[in-house]
C-alpha cells in the first residue's frame, strides 16, 4: 500500500526583527500564483502558553523551553493534518527556536534533552532557512514597530542567539540568507532551493495549463 503523500515542512528561523513573517506571507502568495497549495503556521500556536513561555524564558529558560515544547505537542495534529492537506507547510519558527533562544542560556546536556524532547514533540522540518541579521540592524527594525519590547528583544540576547542560529546552521547545513535583501530576491532564492518542479501543483492550475497548449 503506497503511504499517503506528505507535505514539506520549511521553517523560517532567525533572530526576531528578522523579517519571518512577512516573508512566510510572500512564500505562500508566490506558491499560489504557482498553482501549488500552500499554508503558513506560526509559532507559538497558543498564545497563552507563549506568553508563559516568554515571560519564564528570560529568568529560567529551561522552563521557557519546555512551555515552548508542550506548545508543539499540542499543535502537531493541526500540523500533520496541514502536511496531509498542502503540499508546501511554511512555519515561522520551528523546535530550532527554542534551541536558539533557550538554549544558548542552557549548558549543553540540557540543550541535548530539549532537542531530543522536541524531535519527538513535533516534525522536524524538511528544509529550514535562517534570515541571518546582526542584531544592530535588528533592534533598529524593532524600535520602528511602536510597541514595547518583549522579555527577550535586547541587543545582548540578540547576539547571544544569532551565534547559536549560524553554528547550527553550518552543523546542519541550512540555507542562509541575508535578512536585509529584499523580500522578493529572498522568496526567489528560496523557491529556487526548494526545487518547486518536486512540489504538487493544485489540479486547477494543472487543468490551466493544459488548456493553454491546446
Amino acid at each position: 500500500m503506497t503511504p499517503p503523500r506528505r507535505g514539506r515542512l520549511v521553517a523560517l528561523e532567525g533572530i526576531d526583527g528578522a523579517g519571518k513573517s512577512t516573508l512566510a506571507s510572500a512564500l505562500v502568495r508566490v506558491a499560489g500564483r504557482r498553482g501549488i497549495r500552500s499554508v503558513a503556521r506560526r509559532e507559538p500556536a497558543d498564545p497563552t502558553l507563549g506568553r508563559l513561555a516568554q515571560e519564564a524564558g528570560r529568568r529560567d529558560p529551561w522552563t521557557g523551553a519546555v512551555y515552548f515544547t508542550v506548545d508543539r505537542f499540542l499543535a502537531r495534529p493541526a500540523l500533520e493534518r496541514d502536511l496531509a492537506r498542502y503540499p508546501l507547510v511554511i512555519t515561522d519558527r520551528s523546535f530550532y527556536s527554542t534551541l536558539a533562544y533557550q538554549g544558548s542560556a542552557l549548558g549543553p546536556a540540557r540543550v541535548r534533552r530539549i532537542e531530543e524532547l522536541s524531535r519527538r514533540a513535533t516534525r522536524v522540518p524538511d528544509r529550514v532557512v535562517l534570515l541571518d541579521l546582526e542584531p544592530v540592524e535588528a533592534m533598529r527594525r524593532l524600535g520602528q514597530r511602536g510597541r514595547g519590547r518583549g522579555p527577550l528583544e535586547r541587543r545582548r540576547t540578540l547576539e547571544r542567539v544569532a551565534r547559536r542560529y549560524r553554528s547550527m546552521a553550518r552543523r546542519d547545513d541550512w540555507l542562509v540568507l541575508d535578512a536585509r535583501r529584499p523580500t522578493q530576491e529572498l522568496v526567489e532564492a528560496i523557491w529556487a532551493d526548494l526545487g518547486h518542479r518536486r512540489l504538487t501543483r493544485s489540479r486547477r492550475y494543472r487543468r490551466a495549463r493544459a488548456e493553454e497548449r491546446t
